[in-house]
Formats: C-alpha cells, structure tokens, sequence
C-alpha cells in the first residue's frame, strides 16, 4: 500500500511527458519532405523522357544523391513514426502491438537501407 496520493503516483507520466518529442519528430520530418517531394516531383517532371543514362548520371551527382538520401531517410522515418502511433492507438492485444511494431520498424529500416545504399551505388560506381 502506497501512502501516495493518485495525482503523485501519476505527476510525470503520460502523454504530455513522452509524447511530445514523438509529435515534433513526426511535425518535423512533415515539414522536411514538403521541400524535398517538390523538388523529387519537379525533377522527375523535367527530366520525363530522359534515357536511363541520363537519369544514372542525375543520381550520380553527389548533391542530388544527397537530396534523394534525406528524402529516403526522411520518408521511412516519418512512415514510421505515424505507423506507430496508429498501431499504438487500435491495436489492443499486447502481443499483437509489440509484433506489428517490431514488423513496422524493421520493414521501414530495411526498406529505408535499401534505398539509401542503392542511392551510394550509383554514386559511387558513376
């Protein structure tokens, strides 16, 4: 038995504690990927008919690789980030919760590693 109130045993949890950094996280890569799907879009746009040499070359320049590296990074992290939250808010069987998260994070890591590596082997293959 606690000799604590319940406005004790619970001051410091909850949402307004872990939850804050997890929404500007999610705000944050939100507001990177606006820029960044622009310019994916646009260049794609102008470059529609272009060979596939011609868009090697493109990704092989070490600032468009770049650019294409922070989009692929910030996509899956963001995907992540807003998975969790919906299989953390409908997902209801402890088990099921802990599996799909796992699934969700090594889906998006792995996928997120993909495009980044192939993105460094055009880059440096030239």
């Amino acid at each position: 038995m606690s000799l604590q109130s319940h406005l004790a045993r619970v001051r410091g949890l909850g949402s307004a504690k872990a939850g804050t950094a997890h929404w500007w996280s999610q705000r944050l890569t939100a507001i990177a990927l606006v820029p960044l799907l622009v310019w994916f879009v646009a260049s794609l746009i102008g470059m529609a008919g272009a060979d596939y040499y011609t868009m090697r070359a493109w990704v092989g320049s070490p600032v468009v690789a770049g650019l294409l590296i922070l989009l692929i990074v910030a996509t899956f992290y963001h995907a992540y980030l807003g998975l969790q939250v919906i299989i953390e808010d409908y997902v209801h069987r402890e088990a099921c919760k802990i599996g799909s998260l796992l699934l969700v994070k090594a889906a998006c890591l792995v996928l997120a590693m993909t495009g980044v590596l192939s993105v460094l082997s055009i880059l440096f293959k030239g």
